[in-house]
């Protein structure tokens, strides 16, 4: 067997560096400082937005998860995938095509001009809700796709057999399938958007549309209210426990599947109008999805020779930052997921990130460091440290199924060979992990290239990280500059991500 003694040092590590910032902040807002007008606002647009959002990302993605389950069309596997993308891709990206369709002068509001109709307005409310429902819809559209295939073949050809219609299929099979799913998509979708940063940064649009996590960047870069932030910081954690409790409840984390299951040949839904309202949802759903993407392609090639050169030196913090948090995870994430095969505990120990903000983290971080050295110094340490630990969840999630069943599978032969410690990890666990371990270091990447939180925070205005760098340009109206650095960091992203991936994949099969 493996030792446990790097599992356990690994989870030390991992419980310092999640609560040592907390108890930090939460020795540091006391009693002293009670929230405001200003901060309780905050609390109440973080918790609208978040409600708002997983709302109609979870209803919206019925009627698409539904077309997905019940047609079989050429390029289909190709658009589940792309359900994926919002895993890897960068936030600002996107933030930077929805404004390219939606924004005062977007294809959105030129059509609407044009046919002497009122333009709409991105930013505030609608702005951030429209962003969050971009980035979770396809999450959503996956989590239900997958309950929809898990309804056993049998039930559909019992209901074949009694001539049941769509109407009464949709009430005994998919209504209650529904009632199971639906809600736990619901959560995991508001757990997400309640800790939201760089929308609300940048689509926000003023003190009536901030969240608590930017009220804490605001408290920290404008007004210096250590006390305040940390307040804040305080809430903002029992927030996010409290949900991250409700969507470990709901959610099993089946909505990570592929969604490529054999499909049930559905004759509840071959009449013509039926294929016309699934055609129609999937013709609209991709456009959602696939128009920010091709704006931002479009205007990146446009503005790529505009960018100023600081693009490029921020291009290279933000690979060696990625590096830096993929190296820091696997790490990290390996010895925890052999201790976990014994010891489940560890696992959760693994899994604290998920109910901490990284702002919150920071925000600690930034309070031990003050009174010892400049923060700044250390910025892209502690960006990579902390985007680290936002992406270990999501890694032994990968790792911990593949390394358990290697075990099971192959555990017996391996202790009849007396294969122990390093020989049965080189010769066993590694090989076989080899798919999971690219995958999560490719997503570990693409994550830590696009993040745009910690940094904020810490990082001075001679350095900045690319996210960051694209930012400061969008702030100063640099638009078509912006969209050059959005181009290079979606490529920048994706190219990690495939190079990660693959040399993941390899020859394993071989």
């Amino acid at each position: 067997m493996i030792r446990s003694g790097p599992g356990y040092a690994a989870a030390a590590f991992v419980l310092l560096f999640i609560f040592g910032p907390l108890i930090v902040v939460f020795a540091k807002a006391g009693g002293g400082v009670i929230p405001g007008p200003g901060d309780w606002a905050a609390i109440r647009f973080s918790i609208t937005q978040a409600t708002l959002s997983a709302l109609f990302s979870t209803l919206l993605a019925i009627p698409v998860a539904r077309a997905l389950a019940r047609r079989q069309f050429p390029g289909r596997g190709v658009l589940i995938t792309l359900l994926g993308a919002p895993f890897i891709l960068p936030v600002i990206v996107a933030v930077l095509g929805l404004l390219a369709v939606f924004g005062r002068s977007g294809v959105v509001n030129t059509a609407l001009i044009w046919i002497g109709l009122p333009p709409v307005q991105i930013y505030g409310l609608h702005g951030v809700v429209l962003a969050h429902v971009f980035f979770n819809l396809p999450l959503a559209t996956r989590i239900l796709l997958q309950a929809w295939q898990q309804i056993p073949a049998e039930r559909f050809r019992l209901a074949a057999s009694l001539n049941m219609t769509a109407g009464q299929i949709a009430r005994q099979l998919e209504f209650p399938m529904l009632r199971a799913a639906a809600p736990g998509a619901f959560v995991v979708i508001f757990a997400l958007c309640l800790s939201s940063f760089t929308v609300a940064l940048t689509l926000g649009g003023g003190p009536k549309a901030t969240t608590v996590e930017l009220a804490i960047y605001q408290a920290f870069r404008f007004d210096f209210d250590l006390g305040r932030a940390a307040m804040l910081a305080v809430i903002q954690t029992l927030l996010v426990s409290v949900v991250a409790l409700m969507a470990l409840k709901f959610s099993r984390g089946e909505g990570f599947g592929a969604g490529l299951d054999r499909v049930v040949t559905r004759w509840d839904a071959q009449s013509t109008l039926l294929r016309l309202n699934d055609t129609l949802v999937l013709i609209l759903a991709a456009l959602f999805l696939l128009l920010p993407l091709t704006m931002v392609v479009v205007n990146g090639v446009a503005g790529w020779a505009k960018m100023p050169v600081q693009v490029y030196s921020a291009l290279w913090v933000s690979l060696m930052i990625a590096l830096l948090s993929t190296v820091l995870t696997l790490v990290l994430a390996l010895p925890l997921a052999l201790t976990a095969l014994r010891r489940g505990w560890v696992e959760v120990v693994g899994l604290f990130g998920i109910v901490s903000s990284p702002l919150v983290l920071g925000t600690g971080l930034f309070l031990i460091v003050y009174p010892f050295a400049d923060p700044a110094r250390l910025a892209f340490v502690v960006t990579g440290l902390v985007n680290a630990l936002m992406a270990l969840p999501f890694t032994l999630r990968v790792l911990i199924p593949s390394l358990r069943a290697s075990e099971q599978n192959f555990g017996r032969l391996a202790d009849s060979l007396s294969l122990t410690g390093w020989t049965r990890l080189r010769l066993l666990l590694l090989p076989r992990a080899r798919r999971a371990l690219g995958f999560a270091a490719g997503l570990t990447a693409a994550m830590s290239m696009g993040d745009l939180g910690v940094i904020t925070l810490f990082a001075d205005p001679s350095r900045a990280t690319l996210p960051l760098q694209m930012y400061r340009l969008m702030g100063a109206f640099r638009m078509e500059a912006a969209a050059g650095a959005g181009l290079l960091l979606l490529v920048s992203s994706l190219g990690l991500f495939w190079i990660l991936d693959k040399g993941g994949r390899g020859d394993v099969d071989t």
